[in-house]
């Protein structure tokens, strides 16, 4: 019987993807562990991989489609033994079945995109209502995020066009759209579930691109891109729904300078300032293992590994690859997994879990030249330390005035789980960490 190969799920938070390009094309032969294509995640491109032998009978998406449900069938796989003639009936019952799973696909990617990113105080969540029709009673097709884009542009989805694989509305189809102005839902048409969503924002004032469009600005659109989208989202419900408070220290650096230099002219591996962060963040963890905590409606989660979340700047966004158990790790180690981590990072080749998890986050900022800050608690975490730059500051030493080379961190923290005495106590350890960089080797 020919074997349906799904859009898969490639993280926990994934309800759709785009599927950026087949590595293979119909009726090739693949083997189990062949790669048969490249999906786009809200985080990184991934690779997709046979799970059986057969032939590739039929590609039913193609290359470069996004907003792609998550067990959604994008192609047909033909085992050994069969033909073309057993997609005969096949066919139409994947069709059928695709179509009846649909609405589900639909309503559980905007629950759980509603539940887990957007705010409920704030942001309106986007109306998914029933499947649409058209003027005739037929059934509309479109994919979750095209549907979700046209109701917030309040575009009827019976006057567009899809270019998808049957007809299928996606993405590119409302940019499309927008763009010739056409589409747009009028007054008298437009769904009681949109009208509450309208409301909401005519009450809350225009928007960015309204308010532009009001005034007659120039402007570029940028569509927002999976990874920016989670960003904002989580963000601003960590803002809204975590209490935060912030603790900071100056750090005095002379002595880890003058270490570092010595490191890196005696061996091959070149350790950085934030490889020597990393290191401290996680020995104050294994000092202050309180610190080393999450919330949750359950209890408080306390770690036994100190496994700390890195923001790395990528094109499409901000990422947090992890060095784990970094307590167990010398400063050589954290610094070759950084690099490869780092770089896999900006080329979108991470692992899900080599950057979902985490116990505890650093955001360094110094080598922009910023001098302090305070960063949001990336959820469910229960801290984030903020790396300012190494700068020549005056300091008193023994009543007399000196020059030294200062850093200020700044530490984030969730007051649901650590209490102010529990971050000052951290904080004190990892000053004394970067101050004696020697006690690092111990």
């Amino acid at each position: 019987m020919p074997i349906n190969i799904l859009m898969p799920a490639l993280s926990p938070t994934m309800t759709e993807g785009t599927l950026s390009r087949w590595l293979v094309n119909e009726g090739d032969t693949v083997n189990s562990g062949d790669v048969l294509a490249e999906i786009e995640t809200d985080k990184a491109t991934m690779e997709v991989e046979a799970v059986e032998e057969g032939t590739i009978a039929k590609i039913l998406v193609p290359g470069g489609t996004e907003g792609v449900a998550v067990n959604q069938t994008i192609a047909v796989l033909l085992e050994e033994d069969e033909d073309a003639s057993a997609l005969e009936n096949f066919s139409s019952e994947t069709e059928a079945s695709a179509a009846k799973a649909e609405p589900k696909q639909e309503e559980a990617a905007s629950a759980a995109s509603t539940a887990e990113k957007t705010p409920p105080s704030t942001t309106p969540s986007t109306p998914t209502g029933p499947a649409p029709v058209s003027a005739s009673g037929d059934r509309i097709f479109a994919s979750p995020l095209a549907r979700r884009m046209a109701s917030q542009e309040s575009l009827e989805l019976s006057a567009l066009k899809g270019s998808g694989p049957h007809g299928r509305i996606v993405k590119a189809d409302i940019l499309s759209a927008l763009e010739q102005g056409i589409g747009k839902a009028g007054a008298s048409t437009e769904t009681s579930a949109a009208a509450p969503a309208k409301a909401a924002s005519a009450a809350s004032g225009p928007n960015a691109r309204e308010l532009a469009d009001m005034l007659g600005m120039e402007y570029d659109l940028e569509p927002l891109s999976s990874m920016r989208r989670v960003i904002a989202n989580r963000l601003s419900e960590s803002k809204q729904t975590v209490p935060h408070f912030y603790l900071s220290v100056d750090c005095e650096m002379d002595k880890l300078l003058a270490f570092r230099k010595e490191l890196n002219a005696s061996g091959d591996v070149k350790i950085s300032v934030n490889d020597f962060v990393i290191r401290a963040a996680a020995l104050a963890l294994k000092k202050v293992p309180a610190a080393n905590a999450s919330f949750s409606d359950e209890g408080i989660l306390s770690y036994k590994n100190a496994d700390i979340s890195v923001a790395v700047a990528t094109p499409s966004g901000l990422i947090t690859p992890i060095i784990k158990a970094a307590q167990n790790k010398g400063l050589g180690v954290i610094s070759g997994e950084m690099k490869d981590l780092a770089g896999r990072a900006r080329d979108g080749k991470l692992k899900p879990e080599e950057y979902q998890g985490g116990t505890f986050s650093i955001s360094n900022l110094g080598m922009f030249g910023i001098k302090d800050f305070s960063a949001i608690i990336n959820p469910p975490q229960g801290c984030i330390l903020a790396v300012g730059a190494g700068e020549q500051r005056p300091v008193v030493k023994d009543g007399a005035l000196a020059i030294a080379t200062v850093m200020t961190c700044t530490l984030s923290v969730d007051h649901r789980v650590v209490d102010g005495a529990v971050g000052a106590e951290y904080m004190a350890a990892f000053k004394a960490l970067i101050q004696e960089p020697l006690s690092m080797l111990l």
